[in-house]
């Protein structure tokens, strides 16, 4: 299909919509932009693929993490990093990806970093340990914060905030598939012989390249040209801090005790480099986190409650699928098609609520609804144990779907729909560096909850059962494979049983998105997609 660049359309120009209008002023509903309904749903296609391939590289993987672990021989914490370190490296690479966004071709980022997560999933298909996959998980992640956050700004480039809920069914399917396909696929992978859980790290490669030929093809947004001046010392103090105070909640009170040198160390060392970031993004000209975006209360709001909502979605994915195999016996397959309702009320909440806000123009409603039902999703799952009727925790997952299909994606929209629009790149990256940043904290410190909370089960649990403990060998995630069918079976339940804290804990988490949520002023969606706004506010 052919597609023109944002010059070669002659659509009229709309008058522009400053932020801050009441709501009572009525903004037209038709998409008012140069480009046409067609040439961005053929535009949406590579986008669309590409967005398919990051979701699905977390869901196919995060299904198969219980059978690696397994046999790799890792224990839970490896199981967290292997996690973790593809979060991490998205996180701290996505602000950088934001402010490049806003100086180079987004359309060559966005190719680049599918290069990037292409490269990193073959070779961590090629591990022959957990260190060593946890290096390349690495690679992968810094593909992945490139192709999460281009995006979001690609999109906000193209269409209105008035007109997105239009494409939110479309964003809301591609999740879906992918959260649906990927444990399903995942499963599939694993329990073929001749294929196996490498074939997880590769599955995505065809459609990361299909991707590519796609955006060459229908892709076309202008380019902005002036002179660059990245913070690379910004984002390295940003990704040390955040490093250091991970591995300390990651290793304290297993590897060292939490009042130790070593704590003293890292918490040190991590705070001293939060500090040092926020003093060179005060003094760098181009910085990677511009701090003035937080002089915005909405902005300032929406990080806030996307750093809740972070830990929901990553943490409920990452336990979930630990949860239904170790302790439920589930193959991976199984585990994949029991995660379906959370799924299904993902992709309805997700679409009604786009048509629902072009529509009215109204989002802060379902902003309040969706946090409200991501915390009484939590809430409900913080009662699930090793027996738990499967019914029940389907219905639970259905909630908590709900709840995220409504916040996540209109979190983002509030923010793009206040900001300059030469600082879109920049807020967007700014959203989705901050959810992931909840995710990986959220990773980390759950999952040292769920090992401290199981260990403390497991050790209960053999001392009455008479000759456990000297056939356990200190039993735990590493020593499933290998340990009596007694104490196997002990250990499941105890991380069955360990994993409704988690819940617990993300459903006070989450009370803090629905504070901030509360405390959003609602305003008027724009009706000018991101490239004329830059154009008027250019003029």
């Amino acid at each position: 299909m052919a597609t023109t660049t944002h010059d070669d359309r002659t659509a009229a120009v709309p008058t522009p919509a400053p932020a801050g209008i009441p709501l009572g002023d009525a903004a037209p509903v038709e998409q008012q932009g140069r480009m046409t309904h067609r040439q961005i749903l053929s535009a949406l296609s590579g986008m669309l693929l590409a967005m398919f391939v990051a979701f699905l590289s977390s869901t196919v993987v995060s299904n198969a993490l219980p059978t690696i672990i397994t046999e790799l021989r890792g224990t839970q914490g490896q199981y967290t990093w292997v996690v973790t370190a593809t979060l991490l490296a998205s996180t701290a690479s996505t602000p950088i990806w934001g402010k490049l966004s806003d100086l180079y071709s987004k359309k060559l980022l966005i190719q680049v970093s599918i290069v990037v997560f292409i490269v990193g999933s073959m070779l961590a298909g090629l591990a022959q340990s957990v260190e060593t996959l946890i290096a390349w998980r690495v690679l992968q992640g810094l593909g992945l914060g490139g192709v999460q956050a281009l995006m979001q700004i690609a999109m906000a480039a193209m269409i209105s905030p008035r007109e997105r809920g239009r494409y939110s069914g479309l964003i809301g399917a591609v999740m879906a598939a992918a959260t649906v396909g990927g444990p399903l696929i995942g499963g599939l992978l694993v329990d073929t012989s001749w294929l196996g859980w490498r074939w997880c790290f590769y599955v995505g490669v065809p459609f990361a390249v299909v991707a590519l030929v796609l955006l060459q093809r229908t892709l076309h947004l202008p380019v902005t040209k002036r002179d660059v001046r990245i913070d690379y010392l910004g984002a390295a103090f940003l990704t040390a801090g955040v490093s250091a105070l991970l591995i300390w909640v990651t290793l304290a009170g297993d590897t060292f005790a939490w009042a130790s040198l070593e704590t003293a160390l890292f918490v040190g060392g991590g705070l001293l480099a939060v500090v040092a970031f926020v003093v060179t993004e005060l003094r760098a000209a181009e910085p990677v986190v511009p701090l003035q975006l937080f002089r915005d209360r909405t902005t300032t709001l929406s990080i806030l409650a996307s750093i809740a909502i972070g830990v929901a979605m990553f943490g409920s994915s990452v336990f979930l699928g630990q949860y239904l195999q170790i302790s439920r016996g589930y193959s991976p397959t199984a585990a994949g098609l029991l995660t379906l309702p959370m799924v299904g009320g993902l992709l309805l909440s997700s679409t009604v609520s786009g048509i629902l806000i072009t529509r009215s123009g109204r989002w802060k409603g379902h902003l309040v609804a969706g946090s409200l039902l991501v915390v009484l999703g939590f809430a409900l799952l913080g009662t699930i144990d090793h027996g738990t009727d499967m019914v029940l925790l389907g219905a639970f997952l259905f909630v908590l779907g709900v709840g995220i299909g409504m916040t996540m994606q209109n979190l983002v929209l509030a923010v793009q729909n206040t900001v300059a629009a030469r600082d879109l790149g920049a807020a967007s990256s700014a959203v989705a560096f901050f959810r992931s940043l909840g995710g990986t904290i959220g990773v980390a410190v759950l999952g040292a909850v769920l090992d401290s909370r199981a260990s403390e089960l497991i050790r209960q649990a053999l001392a009455g059962l008479p000759g456990a403990a000297q056939g356990a060998g200190g039993a735990g995630l590493a020593d499933l494979a290998d340990a009596p069918p007694a104490v196997r079976a002990l250990i499941a339940a105890a991380y069955g049983d360990a994993t409704g804290r988690i819940f617990a804990v993300s459903a006070a988490v989450a009370v803090v998105a629905v504070v901030a949520i509360l405390f959003i002023r609602e305003v008027a969606l724009r009706t000018e997609s991101g490239d004329e706004r830059l154009r008027t506010e250019s003029a």
